[in-house]
C-alpha cells in the first residue's frame, strides 16, 4: 500500500519508557520503579484537582463544553489577554501541529535549534517542509539570526526553556531577535517550562500579553503537563493575536480535550500555591544533582526546568548508563538519539533522588 511520500522522512517520537514496560521486561516490582524520564511532576496532582475529578466523574458520559469558556476565561485573566486570543489543545504539542499545518507546505522552511523538542521537526516533515537547524546544540541567537536572513523560513521555533537540554535565553535577547523577523514569519515561543524559568530567574520570564502585543506574528505555548502536574490529562494552550488563533481553529476537531481534562485544568489554575511549592522543591533538589555531577566530574547544563542534563563526556556511554539504571527500576532519558552523550533526569522527590544517587553511583562503579 502506498502512503504519502513525506512520511518516509518522518521519525517516530521516542516517548519516555512507561512503568508497565519495565515491570514486563525486567521483572522489577512496580513499587520499586522511579520514572524520571518524562518530566512529570513528582509531587502528583493538587489534592483540590483530584477532588474535583472525583466529583465530576459522574459526567463522563457527556461531551465537554466545546467553547471551553471557563478555562479560556481563567487563562485570559492569568495572562491579561482576551479569551479570543487563546486556543486549547490536547497538550501544547497539538497546538504546534495546528500551527505548522496552518502555515507550512512542501515549499516551507522551519528554523530551530540543533537540539530541541522533537515534535517541531516531526510535524514539519509531515507537511514536506525543510528543517533548518543551528550549529550549536543550545539556542544561539546569532546563529538563528544568520540562518533566518539566509533562508527566510516560514516558521521559527524558540523553546524557552529548551527541552531536552534545559537552558533558557534571556527575554531581552529574544525580543532583540524578534525585532529582526519579518511579520509574515510565524514564531512559536514554547513556554512549556516557563513556570520554572520565571521562578528561578526574572530575566527569563516571558510576559505573555507584552510578547504578543509587541510581536503580532508570535504564538506563545503553555501546558498543564509540567508544573501543574496534569501530564495524564493532556491540556495545553496557545496565545496569540486573534487572526492567528482564528486560523488555527479551522484545524481543531470538536471536543479535542475531555470533560475530565477540562475540569482538571480549570481547578489547577485555582491552586497556584501548590504549583509554587512544587517548583520551589524542584530547585532545592536540583542542587543535589549539580553537586553530584561535580563530585563525579561530569558537566551539566544549567537548567531552568524540572529536569537536568548530565553530560557524561568520554567517561561513560549514556545508553549503557541509562540501560543499567533501567534494569534497576530507574527510568531516565538517554539523549543518544539527539547526538549527545548525556542523560536527562527529571528532578524527583527527595526520597526518589536519594535512591537515584545510590543506584547511579553503583552503576558508574560497575561500568568503569
Amino acid at each position: 500500500m502506498q502512503f504519502n511520500k513525506v512520511l518516509d522522512d518522518v521519525k517516530l517520537y521516542e516517548a519516555g519508557k512507561p512503568i508497565e514496560l519495565v515491570v514486563r521486561e525486567y521483572g522489577v516490582d512496580e513499587k520499586d520503579i522511579i520514572k524520571l524520564a518524562s518530566n512529570e511532576n513528582p509531587y502528583g496532582t493538587s489534592p483540590k484537582v483530584t477532588k474535583k475529578i472525583q466529583d465530576i466523574a459522574k459526567n463522563m458520559f457527556m461531551y465537554p463544553d466545546d467553547s471551553m469558556f471557563e478555562l479560556k476565561e481563567a487563562l485570559a485573566n492569568k495572562f491579561n489577554v482576551q479569551s479570543s486570543n487563546i486556543i486549547v489543545g490536547s497538550g501544547s504539542d497539538q497546538v504546534i501541529e495546528f500551527a505548522i499545518h496552518a502555515k507550512c507546505n512542501k515549499n516551507s522552511k522551519l528554523l530551530m535549534s540543533n537540539i530541541t523538542f522533537a515534535m517541531y521537526e516531526i510535524y514539519g516533515k509531515q507537511t514536506g517542509a525543510t528543517i533548518i537547524r543551528t550549529k550549536d546544540d543550545e539556542h544561539n541567537l546569532e546563529q538563528f539570526s544568520k540562518l533566518y536572513k539566509e533562508h527566510k523560513p516560514d516558521m521559527v521555533f524558540l523553546c524557552l526553556p529548551n527541552n531536552p537540554l534545559g537552558e533558557c535565553l534571556d527575554t531581552k535577547d529574544v525580543y532583540e531577535f524578534l525585532e529582526e523577523v519579518d511579520k509574515e514569519t510565524l514564531v512559536v515561543v514554547d513556554g512549556a517550562y516557563q513556570e520554572y524559568a520565571a521562578f528561578k530567574d526574572e530575566k527569563k520570564k516571558i510576559v505573555v500579553d507584552e510578547l504578543i502585543s509587541k510581536f503580532p506574528n508570535v504564538i506563545y505555548l503553555g501546558t498543564f503537563s509540567k508544573a501543574y502536574a496534569l501530564g495524564g490529562m493532556r491540556v495545553g494552550y496557545g496565545i496569540a493575536k486573534k487572526q492567528i488563533i482564528q486560523n488555527l481553529y479551522k484545524l481543531r476537531a470538536p471536543f479535542n480535550i475531555t470533560t475530565l481534562s477540562l475540569a482538571a485544568a480549570i481547578e489547577a489554575l485555582k491552586d497556584e500555591e501548590f504549583v509554587i511549592k512544587c517548583i520551589d522543591e524542584n530547585f532545592k533538589e536540583m542542587k543535589r544533582y549539580e553537586e553530584f555531577a561535580l563530585d563525579k566530574g561530569f558537566s551539566f547544563i544549567k537548567s531552568y526546568t524540572n529536569f537536568i542534563t548530565l553530560k557524561l563526556e568520554d567517561k561513560f556511554i549514556s545508553s549503557e548508563v541509562a540501560q543499567n539504571l533501567l534494569q534497576r527500576g530507574i527510568i531516565v532519558r538517554d539523549l543518544t538519539s539527539y547526538g549527545v552523550n548525556a542523560i536527562r533526569i527529571t528532578i524527583g522527590s527527595n526520597e526518589q533522588n536519594t535512591r537515584v544517587f545510590k543506584q547511579l553511583e553503583e552503576v558508574l562503579k560497575n561500568l568503569k
